[in-house]
């Protein structure tokens, strides 16, 4: 069993990994367009400590909006990891008025993984 739990795990690492690269770079170009694909079906975002839960649909809405505010320089992520199936990242996006620290929650919905959570919060 405990095989069988390794195996599916360097499975399934490579999918994941190349969800939190294409998150990374939709983050980078400031695009709500490509970074809502990874969304989870209703996604929380945090701006600067307001904090709604909204539809893709509102999610896109509120993204583009947020990148129109604050067109983006850079984006990278800083630190990685995981927690009983969740996915945790953080990541730092500086645009020409300074730096957000990112935190994103991924969760695994079926075989994909979709941002549960987006928390940007000004440094």
């Amino acid at each position: 069993m405990k095989m069988l739990i390794l195996i599916l795990t360097l499975f399934f690492s490579p999918v994941q990994e190349e969800t939190v690269k294409n998150i990374g770079t939709a983050l980078k170009a400031g695009s709500s367009k490509e970074l809502i694909k990874f969304c989870n079906q209703t996604v929380e975002i945090k701006i600067n400590g307001e904090s709604s839960n909204y539809s893709k649909a509102q999610a896109e809405v509120i993204l583009r909006d947020f990148f129109s505010k604050n067109a983006p320089k850079s984006f990278a992520y800083i630190h990685q990891g995981s927690s009983q199936g969740l996915k945790y990242t953080i990541g730092r996006y500086t645009h020409d008025n300074g730096v957000y620290r990112v935190v994103m929650f991924i969760k695994k919905i079926g075989d994909e993984y979709r941002i549960d959570t987006l928390n940007f919060s000004q440094e």
